[in-house]
């Protein structure tokens, strides 16, 4: 796991992506701004803040939730 903490975050602040969560009704799939790179957790995963345009708060993903629109 330590390959993630070298390779680092793979969209940057400012992107638009594709949110497609993991966990059925957690979220609407849809388009995305990425808005802050999150810190690397202890179990190597990467995540993000992005918002939607379409609501007025921000969410947290993994990038395995997220791809380019």
């Amino acid at each position: 796991m330590l390959s993630f903490r070298l390779m680092g975050h793979k969209y940057q602040i400012g992107q638009v992506v594709h949110y497609r969560p993991s966990i059925r009704f957690s979220a609407a799939p849809g388009i995305y701004t990425i808005t802050k790179k999150l810190p690397v957790e202890r179990d190597a995963r990467l995540a993000y803040r992005i918002k939607s345009a379409a609501e007025t708060f921000e969410r947290t993903a993994d990038e395995s939730e997220l791809t380019l629109p």
